[in-house]
Protein backbone atom coordinates (compact mmCIF):
# COMPACT_ATOMS: atom_id res chain seq x y z
CA UNK A 1 0.00 0.00 0.00
CA UNK A 2 2.45 2.07 0.18
CA UNK A 3 4.73 1.67 -2.93
CA UNK A 4 1.23 2.03 -4.51
CA UNK A 5 0.37 5.35 -2.83
CA UNK A 6 3.67 6.96 -2.97
CA UNK A 7 3.60 6.00 -7.33
CA UNK A 8 0.34 7.72 -7.18
CA UNK A 9 1.58 10.64 -5.53
CA UNK A 10 4.93 10.78 -7.37
CA UNK A 11 2.70 10.61 -10.76
CA UNK A 12 0.05 13.52 -9.36
CA UNK A 13 3.18 15.34 -8.13
CA UNK A 14 4.64 15.09 -11.65
CA UNK A 15 1.32 16.13 -13.17
CA UNK A 16 1.39 18.98 -11.16
CA UNK A 17 4.82 20.02 -12.09
CA UNK A 18 4.43 19.48 -15.79
CA UNK A 19 0.90 21.67 -15.52
CA UNK A 20 2.62 24.63 -14.39
CA UNK A 21 6.16 24.06 -16.60
CA UNK A 22 4.10 23.61 -19.55
CA UNK A 23 1.52 26.16 -19.10
CA UNK A 24 4.28 28.86 -18.52
CA UNK A 25 6.38 27.47 -21.49
CA UNK A 26 3.42 27.64 -23.54
CA UNK A 27 2.70 31.39 -22.42
CA UNK A 28 5.97 31.91 -23.98
CA UNK A 29 5.97 30.25 -27.33
CA UNK A 30 2.29 31.92 -28.00
CA UNK A 31 3.51 35.10 -26.91
CA UNK A 32 6.56 34.85 -29.37
CA UNK A 33 4.20 33.83 -32.37
CA UNK A 34 1.79 36.83 -31.35
CA UNK A 35 4.98 38.98 -32.22
CA UNK A 36 6.22 37.23 -35.09
CA UNK A 37 2.40 37.54 -36.25
CA UNK A 38 2.29 41.37 -35.50
CA UNK A 39 5.65 42.07 -37.15
CA UNK A 40 4.29 40.27 -40.20
CA UNK A 41 1.87 42.20 -40.69
CA UNK A 42 3.11 45.69 -39.97
CA UNK A 43 5.65 44.73 -42.52
CA UNK A 44 3.55 43.59 -45.02
CA UNK A 45 1.67 47.02 -44.47
CA UNK A 46 5.25 49.06 -44.53
CA UNK A 47 5.97 46.97 -48.15
CA UNK A 48 2.66 47.78 -50.09
CA UNK A 49 0.78 44.60 -50.40
CA UNK A 50 -1.78 46.68 -48.09
CA UNK A 51 -2.76 49.79 -49.90
CA UNK A 52 -2.71 52.61 -47.68
CA UNK A 53 -5.27 54.33 -49.60
CA UNK A 54 -7.45 51.55 -48.12
CA UNK A 55 -7.76 53.42 -45.08
CA UNK A 56 -10.26 55.94 -46.21
CA UNK A 57 -12.34 54.48 -48.71
CA UNK A 58 -14.69 53.15 -45.88
CA UNK A 59 -13.87 49.24 -45.92
CA UNK A 60 -11.55 47.48 -43.74
CA UNK A 61 -8.96 45.43 -45.27
CA UNK A 62 -9.20 41.79 -44.81
CA UNK A 63 -5.52 40.63 -43.80
CA UNK A 64 -4.34 37.43 -44.28
CA UNK A 65 -2.62 35.60 -41.22
CA UNK A 66 0.03 32.82 -42.15
CA UNK A 67 -1.04 29.40 -40.95
CA UNK A 68 0.01 28.13 -38.03
CA UNK A 69 -0.52 24.28 -38.25
CA UNK A 70 -3.39 23.95 -36.01
CA UNK A 71 -6.61 24.07 -36.81
CA UNK A 72 -8.17 25.67 -33.30
CA UNK A 73 -5.67 27.95 -33.08
CA UNK A 74 -6.25 29.25 -36.62
CA UNK A 75 -9.67 30.07 -35.24
CA UNK A 76 -8.48 32.19 -32.07
CA UNK A 77 -5.88 34.29 -33.48
CA UNK A 78 -6.92 37.48 -34.73
CA UNK A 79 -5.20 40.97 -35.84
CA UNK A 80 -6.93 44.26 -36.23
CA UNK A 81 -4.89 47.49 -38.08
CA UNK A 82 -6.08 50.98 -36.69
CA UNK A 83 -5.26 54.29 -37.46
CA UNK A 84 -3.48 56.61 -34.80
CA UNK A 85 -6.93 58.77 -35.05
CA UNK A 86 -9.08 55.45 -33.97
CA UNK A 87 -10.32 54.31 -37.56
CA UNK A 88 -10.18 50.19 -38.32
CA UNK A 89 -8.32 49.57 -41.26
CA UNK A 90 -8.43 45.92 -41.62
CA UNK A 91 -8.65 43.15 -39.51
CA UNK A 92 -8.68 39.29 -40.00
CA UNK A 93 -11.45 36.84 -40.39
CA UNK A 94 -13.10 36.34 -37.18
CA UNK A 95 -11.58 39.52 -35.23
CA UNK A 96 -13.63 41.53 -33.25
CA UNK A 97 -14.93 44.85 -34.74
CA UNK A 98 -14.19 46.05 -31.27
CA UNK A 99 -10.55 47.58 -30.78
CA UNK A 100 -8.44 44.71 -28.55
CA UNK A 101 -6.00 46.84 -26.97
CA UNK A 102 -5.96 50.21 -25.71
CA UNK A 103 -2.14 50.13 -25.63
CA UNK A 104 0.21 51.55 -28.31
CA UNK A 105 3.08 48.61 -27.89
CA UNK A 106 3.47 45.67 -25.78
CA UNK A 107 1.28 43.00 -24.40
CA UNK A 108 -1.71 43.60 -22.29
CA UNK A 109 -4.86 41.27 -21.85
CA UNK A 110 -8.62 42.57 -21.94
CA UNK A 111 -12.14 41.43 -22.13
CA UNK A 112 -13.70 41.33 -25.34
CA UNK A 113 -17.05 40.40 -26.09
CA UNK A 114 -16.91 38.56 -22.82
CA UNK A 115 -13.88 36.22 -22.68
CA UNK A 116 -10.18 37.93 -22.00
CA UNK A 117 -7.83 37.68 -24.67
CA UNK A 118 -3.72 38.25 -24.92
CA UNK A 119 -2.92 40.86 -27.48
CA UNK A 120 0.08 42.32 -28.39
CA UNK A 121 0.59 45.61 -30.52
CA UNK A 122 3.68 47.10 -32.45
CA UNK A 123 3.15 50.91 -33.59
CA UNK A 124 4.27 52.44 -36.88
CA UNK A 125 4.74 56.65 -36.26
CA UNK A 126 6.14 56.85 -40.15
CA UNK A 127 2.37 55.07 -41.90
CA UNK A 128 0.43 56.22 -38.77
CA UNK A 129 -0.74 52.46 -37.84
CA UNK A 130 -1.12 50.13 -35.05
CA UNK A 131 -1.08 46.77 -35.63
CA UNK A 132 -2.64 44.46 -33.29
CA UNK A 133 -2.71 40.58 -33.38
CA UNK A 134 -4.21 38.45 -30.00
CA UNK A 135 -5.85 35.33 -28.88
CA UNK A 136 -8.48 33.75 -26.42
CA UNK A 137 -6.53 33.14 -23.02
CA UNK A 138 -9.32 30.28 -22.89
CA UNK A 139 -7.57 28.62 -25.71
CA UNK A 140 -4.24 28.22 -24.32
CA UNK A 141 -5.90 26.93 -21.35
CA UNK A 142 -7.43 24.47 -23.24
CA UNK A 143 -3.90 23.59 -24.66
CA UNK A 144 -2.63 22.82 -21.26
CA UNK A 145 -5.36 21.32 -20.19
CA UNK A 146 -5.45 18.95 -23.39
CA UNK A 147 -1.76 18.20 -22.62
CA UNK A 148 -2.60 17.33 -18.73
CA UNK A 149 -5.87 15.17 -19.71
CA UNK A 150 -3.23 13.13 -21.91
CA UNK A 151 -1.08 12.60 -19.05
CA UNK A 152 -3.86 11.57 -16.38
CA UNK A 153 -5.60 8.95 -18.93
CA UNK A 154 -2.60 6.43 -19.18
CA UNK A 155 -1.77 7.15 -15.65
CA UNK A 156 -5.57 6.21 -15.35
CA UNK A 157 -4.85 3.10 -16.88
CA UNK A 158 -1.56 2.34 -15.84
CA UNK A 159 -1.95 2.76 -11.45
CA UNK A 160 -4.38 -0.60 -11.54
CA UNK A 161 -1.77 -2.24 -13.89
CA UNK A 162 1.34 -0.57 -11.84
CA UNK A 163 -0.74 -2.25 -8.38
CA UNK A 164 -0.97 -5.49 -9.39
CA UNK A 165 2.78 -5.62 -10.04
CA UNK A 166 3.95 -4.23 -7.09
CA UNK A 167 1.33 -6.57 -5.47
CA UNK A 168 2.32 -9.57 -7.11
CA UNK A 169 6.23 -8.16 -6.98
CA UNK A 170 6.34 -7.87 -3.11
CA UNK A 171 4.04 -11.04 -2.51
CA UNK A 172 6.66 -13.19 -4.69
CA UNK A 173 9.43 -11.48 -2.46
CA UNK A 174 7.84 -12.17 1.05
CA UNK A 175 6.55 -15.97 0.22
CA UNK A 176 9.92 -17.33 1.44
CA UNK A 177 9.30 -15.14 4.61
CA UNK A 178 5.82 -16.44 5.25
CA UNK A 179 7.29 -20.05 4.58
CA UNK A 180 10.01 -19.54 7.10
CA UNK A 181 7.42 -18.27 9.66
CA UNK A 182 4.92 -21.17 9.00
CA UNK A 183 8.29 -23.74 9.07
CA UNK A 184 9.37 -22.15 12.85
CA UNK A 185 5.79 -22.03 13.99
CA UNK A 186 5.25 -25.73 12.88
CA UNK A 187 8.76 -26.55 15.08
CA UNK A 188 8.91 -28.66 17.96
CA UNK A 189 11.44 -27.34 20.66
CA UNK A 190 13.97 -29.86 20.19
CA UNK A 191 13.65 -29.37 16.39
CA UNK A 192 17.32 -27.23 15.76
CA UNK A 193 17.79 -28.74 12.16
CA UNK A 194 18.79 -26.15 9.49
CA UNK A 195 16.03 -24.36 7.70
CA UNK A 196 15.40 -24.65 4.30
CA UNK A 197 13.65 -22.37 1.34
CA UNK A 198 14.60 -23.15 -1.47
CA UNK A 199 16.29 -20.34 -3.14
CA UNK A 200 15.25 -17.23 -1.25
CA UNK A 201 15.65 -13.77 -2.31
CA UNK A 202 18.80 -11.89 -1.27
CA UNK A 203 17.06 -9.88 1.32
CA UNK A 204 16.00 -12.84 3.11
CA UNK A 205 19.11 -15.36 2.70
CA UNK A 206 21.11 -13.52 5.61
CA UNK A 207 18.03 -14.07 7.98
CA UNK A 208 17.81 -17.46 7.21
CA UNK A 209 21.73 -18.05 7.51
CA UNK A 210 21.90 -16.13 10.71
CA UNK A 211 19.29 -18.17 12.13
CA UNK A 212 20.81 -21.79 10.48
CA UNK A 213 23.83 -20.34 12.51
CA UNK A 214 22.09 -19.19 15.57
CA UNK A 215 20.35 -23.31 15.20
CA UNK A 216 23.77 -24.99 15.48
CA UNK A 217 24.79 -23.02 18.43
CA UNK A 218 22.13 -24.04 20.29
CA UNK A 219 22.25 -27.44 19.21
CA UNK A 220 26.24 -27.50 19.91
CA UNK A 221 25.41 -25.72 23.33
CA UNK A 222 22.65 -28.40 24.12
CA UNK A 223 24.64 -30.86 23.63
CA UNK A 224 27.61 -29.73 25.18
CA UNK A 225 25.12 -29.14 28.52
CA UNK A 226 23.98 -33.14 28.33
CA UNK A 227 27.60 -34.25 27.91
CA UNK A 228 28.35 -32.41 30.45
CA UNK A 229 25.54 -33.00 33.21
CA UNK A 230 26.29 -36.81 32.21
CA UNK A 231 29.87 -37.18 32.60
CA UNK A 232 29.44 -34.82 35.76
CA UNK A 233 27.19 -37.51 37.37
CA UNK A 234 28.91 -40.20 36.53
CA UNK A 235 32.27 -38.91 38.05
CA UNK A 236 30.06 -37.81 41.17
CA UNK A 237 29.02 -41.05 41.16
CA UNK A 238 31.83 -42.85 42.07
CA UNK A 239 32.88 -41.36 44.92
CA UNK A 240 29.80 -41.13 46.49
CA UNK A 241 29.78 -44.67 45.70
CA UNK A 242 33.59 -45.50 47.00
CA UNK A 243 32.43 -42.56 50.42
CA UNK A 244 29.27 -45.37 51.49
CA UNK A 245 31.66 -48.17 51.10
CA UNK A 246 34.30 -46.74 53.50
CA UNK A 247 31.64 -45.38 55.91
CA UNK A 248 29.95 -49.28 55.64
CA UNK A 249 33.62 -51.10 56.29
CA UNK A 250 34.32 -48.55 58.91
CA UNK A 251 31.13 -48.82 61.02
CA UNK A 252 31.61 -52.96 60.51
CA UNK A 253 35.31 -53.33 61.43
CA UNK A 254 36.42 -54.65 64.47
CA UNK A 255 39.47 -54.25 64.13
CA UNK A 256 40.91 -50.34 65.00
CA UNK A 257 43.65 -50.20 62.09
CA UNK A 258 40.92 -51.24 59.43
CA UNK A 259 38.96 -48.86 61.20
CA UNK A 260 41.39 -46.36 60.63
CA UNK A 261 41.82 -47.25 56.72
CA UNK A 262 39.07 -46.92 55.89
CA UNK A 263 38.40 -43.64 57.36
CA UNK A 264 41.68 -42.59 55.80
CA UNK A 265 39.91 -44.04 52.55
CA UNK A 266 36.96 -41.78 53.18
CA UNK A 267 38.89 -38.68 53.70
CA UNK A 268 40.05 -39.45 50.21
CA UNK A 269 36.77 -39.55 48.74
CA UNK A 270 36.00 -36.37 50.13
CA UNK A 271 38.71 -34.57 49.33
CA UNK A 272 38.22 -35.98 45.49
CA UNK A 273 34.33 -35.08 45.80
CA UNK A 274 34.48 -31.49 47.37
CA UNK A 275 37.41 -30.77 44.08
CA UNK A 276 34.89 -32.40 41.91
CA UNK A 277 32.33 -30.10 42.81
CA UNK A 278 34.45 -27.12 43.36
CA UNK A 279 35.74 -27.81 39.47
CA UNK A 280 32.24 -28.38 38.79
CA UNK A 281 30.98 -24.70 39.77
CA UNK A 282 33.95 -23.14 38.40
CA UNK A 283 33.57 -24.80 34.88
CA UNK A 284 29.68 -23.67 35.07
CA UNK A 285 30.31 -20.45 36.13
CA UNK A 286 33.09 -19.87 33.46
CA UNK A 287 30.31 -21.01 30.74
CA UNK A 288 28.06 -18.75 32.49
CA UNK A 289 30.30 -15.94 31.90
CA UNK A 290 29.93 -13.74 28.43
CA UNK A 291 33.16 -11.16 29.12
CA UNK A 292 36.74 -11.29 30.41
CA UNK A 293 35.53 -9.28 33.23
CA UNK A 294 37.44 -6.08 34.06
CA UNK A 295 41.85 -6.53 34.44
CA UNK A 296 43.52 -5.80 37.68
CA UNK A 297 46.98 -5.18 38.00
CA UNK A 298 48.19 -8.08 39.95
CA UNK A 299 51.54 -8.80 41.22
CA UNK A 300 52.11 -12.26 40.54
CA UNK A 301 54.52 -13.47 43.45
CA UNK A 302 51.95 -12.43 46.35
CA UNK A 303 49.07 -13.70 44.06
CA UNK A 304 50.74 -17.03 43.87
CA UNK A 305 51.45 -17.39 47.95
CA UNK A 306 48.04 -16.19 48.26
CA UNK A 307 46.66 -19.24 45.88
CA UNK A 308 49.12 -21.51 47.52
CA UNK A 309 48.79 -21.04 50.75
CA UNK A 310 44.57 -21.36 50.61
CA UNK A 311 45.24 -25.83 49.29
CA UNK A 312 48.33 -26.23 51.67
CA UNK A 313 46.44 -28.92 53.02
CA UNK A 314 46.94 -32.82 53.35
CA UNK A 315 50.14 -33.21 51.38
CA UNK A 316 52.48 -31.44 53.04
CA UNK A 317 55.45 -33.91 51.68
CA UNK A 318 55.24 -31.53 48.53
CA UNK A 319 57.76 -28.67 48.05
CA UNK A 320 56.76 -25.81 46.72
CA UNK A 321 59.34 -23.48 45.07
CA UNK A 322 58.44 -19.75 43.81
CA UNK A 323 60.90 -17.67 41.88
CA UNK A 324 61.76 -14.43 43.26
CA UNK A 325 61.63 -12.90 40.27
CA UNK A 326 57.41 -13.17 40.35
CA UNK A 327 57.68 -10.56 43.38
CA UNK A 328 58.78 -8.23 41.00
CA UNK A 329 56.61 -8.85 37.99
CA UNK A 330 52.74 -7.81 37.59
CA UNK A 331 50.52 -8.35 35.18
CA UNK A 332 47.32 -6.95 34.11
CA UNK A 333 44.22 -9.39 33.94
CA UNK A 334 41.37 -10.33 35.60
CA UNK A 335 41.95 -11.31 39.51
CA UNK A 336 39.10 -14.21 39.59
CA UNK A 337 40.65 -15.57 35.96
CA UNK A 338 43.85 -15.60 37.22
CA UNK A 339 43.36 -17.47 40.92
CA UNK A 340 41.19 -19.71 39.18
CA UNK A 341 43.39 -20.79 36.46
CA UNK A 342 46.99 -20.43 39.00
CA UNK A 343 44.97 -22.51 41.45
CA UNK A 344 43.70 -25.60 38.59
CA UNK A 345 47.29 -25.13 37.40
CA UNK A 346 49.16 -25.70 41.35
CA UNK A 347 46.55 -28.20 42.38
CA UNK A 348 47.22 -30.17 39.08
CA UNK A 349 51.14 -30.21 39.57
CA UNK A 350 50.71 -31.24 43.30
CA UNK A 351 48.33 -34.13 42.63
CA UNK A 352 50.58 -35.70 40.18
CA UNK A 353 54.34 -34.74 41.87
CA UNK A 354 55.10 -37.94 43.99
CA UNK A 355 55.95 -37.65 47.21
CA UNK A 356 58.87 -35.22 48.49
CA UNK A 357 58.46 -33.72 44.78
CA UNK A 358 59.15 -30.55 43.99
CA UNK A 359 56.66 -28.29 42.37
CA UNK A 360 58.46 -24.73 40.93
CA UNK A 361 57.17 -21.64 39.54
CA UNK A 362 59.00 -19.79 37.67
CA UNK A 363 59.07 -16.60 35.30
CA UNK A 364 60.17 -17.28 31.66
CA UNK A 365 59.56 -16.05 27.76
CA UNK A 366 60.89 -12.46 27.49
CA UNK A 367 61.04 -9.18 28.76
CA UNK A 368 58.03 -7.91 27.18
CA UNK A 369 55.81 -10.97 27.33
CA UNK A 370 57.03 -13.00 29.84
CA UNK A 371 55.00 -16.47 31.24
CA UNK A 372 54.22 -17.97 34.37
CA UNK A 373 55.36 -21.25 34.52
CA UNK A 374 55.07 -24.24 36.83
CA UNK A 375 57.20 -27.56 36.59
CA UNK A 376 56.56 -31.06 38.52
CA UNK A 377 58.15 -34.03 38.66
CA UNK A 378 55.44 -36.32 38.03
CA UNK A 379 54.90 -38.75 35.08
CA UNK A 380 54.16 -35.47 32.45
CA UNK A 381 51.62 -36.15 29.33
CA UNK A 382 51.88 -38.45 26.31
CA UNK A 383 52.86 -36.51 23.52
CA UNK A 384 49.69 -38.17 22.16
CA UNK A 385 47.96 -36.69 24.68
CA UNK A 386 48.49 -33.29 24.89
CA UNK A 387 46.27 -31.69 22.75
CA UNK A 388 43.45 -33.31 24.72
CA UNK A 389 43.94 -32.69 28.14
CA UNK A 390 42.27 -29.63 28.02
CA UNK A 391 38.92 -31.25 26.87
CA UNK A 392 36.40 -31.77 29.88
CA UNK A 393 36.52 -35.14 31.81
CA UNK A 394 39.10 -35.89 29.92
CA UNK A 395 41.81 -38.27 31.98
CA UNK A 396 45.06 -39.60 30.32
CA UNK A 397 47.00 -42.64 31.10
CA UNK A 398 48.68 -41.21 34.03
CA UNK A 399 45.69 -39.66 35.76
CA UNK A 400 45.89 -39.08 39.59
CA UNK A 401 43.59 -41.04 42.08
CA UNK A 402 41.53 -37.66 43.01
CA UNK A 403 41.61 -36.50 39.33
CA UNK A 404 38.47 -35.83 37.24
CA UNK A 405 39.49 -34.09 33.99
CA UNK A 406 38.44 -31.00 34.41
CA UNK A 407 41.66 -28.76 36.21
CA UNK A 408 43.60 -28.30 32.40
CA UNK A 409 39.89 -27.99 31.10
CA UNK A 410 39.21 -25.24 33.58
CA UNK A 411 43.13 -23.20 33.46
CA UNK A 412 42.20 -23.61 29.23
CA UNK A 413 39.06 -22.01 29.70
CA UNK A 414 39.59 -19.08 31.80
CA UNK A 415 43.10 -18.27 29.83
CA UNK A 416 40.92 -18.11 26.81
CA UNK A 417 38.60 -15.64 28.45
CA UNK A 418 41.43 -13.27 30.11
CA UNK A 419 43.05 -13.24 25.93
CA UNK A 420 45.69 -15.38 27.28
CA UNK A 421 48.02 -18.05 25.62
CA UNK A 422 48.09 -21.12 27.55
CA UNK A 423 51.04 -23.35 26.91
CA UNK A 424 51.63 -27.42 28.06
CA UNK A 425 54.70 -29.75 27.43
CA UNK A 426 56.25 -32.10 28.84
CA UNK A 427 59.86 -31.44 30.73
CA UNK A 428 63.34 -32.37 28.62
CA UNK A 429 65.57 -32.74 31.68
CA UNK A 430 63.41 -35.14 33.63
CA UNK A 431 60.02 -36.74 34.40
CA UNK A 432 57.19 -33.94 34.82
CA UNK A 433 55.24 -31.23 32.96
CA UNK A 434 55.52 -27.89 32.28
CA UNK A 435 52.60 -25.63 31.99
CA UNK A 436 52.61 -21.92 31.71
CA UNK A 437 50.26 -18.61 30.17
CA UNK A 438 51.57 -15.67 28.77
CA UNK A 439 49.95 -12.06 28.76
CA UNK A 440 50.57 -8.47 28.41
CA UNK A 441 52.62 -6.86 31.56
CA UNK A 442 51.26 -3.76 33.17
CA UNK A 443 54.69 -3.51 34.97
CA UNK A 444 57.46 -4.77 35.63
Amino acid sequence: MILIAATIGIWLFATAWIYLDTKRQLQHVLDTRLMEAARMVGSLVTSGEIALSARVDGAPLSIPLPEPGHVSYERQLSCQIWSFDGRLIGRSSGAPEAELSDETSGFSEREVGGEPWRVYAVADRDKGIRVLVGDRLGLRDRLVTDLVRGLLLPAALMVPLLAFLIWASVGRGLRPLRHLTQGLKARGAEDLCPISVGNPPSEIRPVVEALNGLFGKVAAAREHERSFTAFAAHELRTPLAGLRTQVQVALAAKDPETREGALRQTLVAVDRTSRLVRQLLAMSELDATVDEGEPHDILVGPALEEVIASLATGRTSTRVQLDPALHHTTIRMNRELFHLAVRNLHENAVQHSPEGGLVRWFLAGSTSRPMIAVEDEGPGIPEDEIGLVTDRFFRGRHHSAVGSGLGLAIVDAALRRAKATFELRSRQDRPGLRAGFSINTAAS
